[in-house]
């Protein structure tokens, strides 16, 4: 069990976060998903719910189509000072997207990225935040 409480801590989830999951899929992780809803106490909210989130999970493969209509879409419900991590297939994998693809469309989309971390043997995750000066003007 030790093992799925540090991938919620990796992605820092505390009790009481309302975390919203985008582009799940049969290929999504499991043990991933579990670690998430037992840290943060609730099950993960789709892509259709309305709440303000604070943590979304962006599960991406390079076939999904266009990143930063997804990172705005993502950004949407995110509350202030919320971060998306973008879960990509890691090197290798099927589905695998090139870390300059996710760091363009990052920029495009006018979130920044803070840190790149390994969260299941399959899966990379990318923080991506809004920057402080855009914070500033919501």
């Amino acid at each position: 069990m030790t093992s799925t409480v540090s991938i919620a801590d990796k992605l820092g989830i505390e009790p009481g976060t309302v975390v919203q999951e985008r582009g799940w899929d049969e290929d999504s992780d499991q043990d991933v998903r579990a670690a998430v809803e037992e840290r943060a106490g609730s099950e993960l909210l789709d892509e259709d719910a309305d709440e303000v989130v604070d943590v979304v999970l962006l599960w991406w493969r390079e076939s999904d189509g266009d990143l930063v209509d997804a990172l705005a879409d993502a950004v949407g419900p995110l509350a202030e000072g919320g971060v998306i991590w973008v879960l990509t297939p890691k090197t290798g994998r099927d589905g695998y997207v090139e870390p300059s693809d996710i760091a363009e469309a990052t920029i495009t989309a006018g979130l920044a990225q803070t840190s790149a971390i390994g969260v299941a043997n399959d899966w990379s995750g990318i923080r991506l935040v809004t920057p402080k000066a855009a914070r500033a003007k919501r």
